[in-house]
């Protein structure tokens, strides 16, 4: 799809393209009601500027169309780009893994979502590296480091909509 295409979509068929990058109904429907747009920089900039006035509730309502990081099954019937996203778990050492799920459900426990990072480019062990580090954060920052990722996350996906 280009963003000629995107600005002639129905708003139910561009609500349905944009929540795959971002599942933020707020983000969604703003996005959505900002159309037209002239290029992939306006789209990139209307994001990260909606981006910035969603609140916590748009973050976890976000977080929650992600499958867990490690969760090989869920990535695979995550979106069409979930699994790609992950891919640097692929081959993870069975021992580093079950490390990993484990920290993944601290993580969990401890801040009421699951573990947000922009995994395109990283393995398993700067992946779980990052986790363990985020698990020394206050939940207050916590939540506005993983809304800062999951921005990451969107933006690459707006760029793969929009090839």
């Amino acid at each position: 799809m280009n963003i000629d295409q995107l600005n002639r979509l129905s708003e139910a068929a561009a609500s349905e393209a944009l929540e795959q990058c971002c599942g933020a109904s707020q983000w969604v429907d703003r996005m959505v009601y900002a159309r037209p747009f002239e290029n992939l920089g306006e789209v990139l900039e209307t994001s990260d500027n909606i981006w910035e006035e969603c609140d916590v509730d748009d973050y976890e309502e976000a977080f929650g169309h992600h499958p867990r990081i490690g969760d090989a099954k869920a990535a695979a019937s995550g979106g069409q780009w979930a699994a790609g996203e992950q891919k640097g778990m692929q081959g993870t050492d069975p021992a580093q893994l079950e490390k990993f799920i484990a920290a993944n459900r601290a993580y969990e426990e401890k801040f009421g979502f699951i573990f947000i990072v922009c995994a395109t480019g990283k393995g398993a062990a700067e992946m779980l590296t990052m986790l363990e580090a985020r698990m020394n954060n206050d939940p207050k920052d916590e939540i506005h480091i993983a809304a800062a990722e999951q921005n990451k996350i969107t933006r690459l996906r707006l760029k793969k909509l929009l090839v």
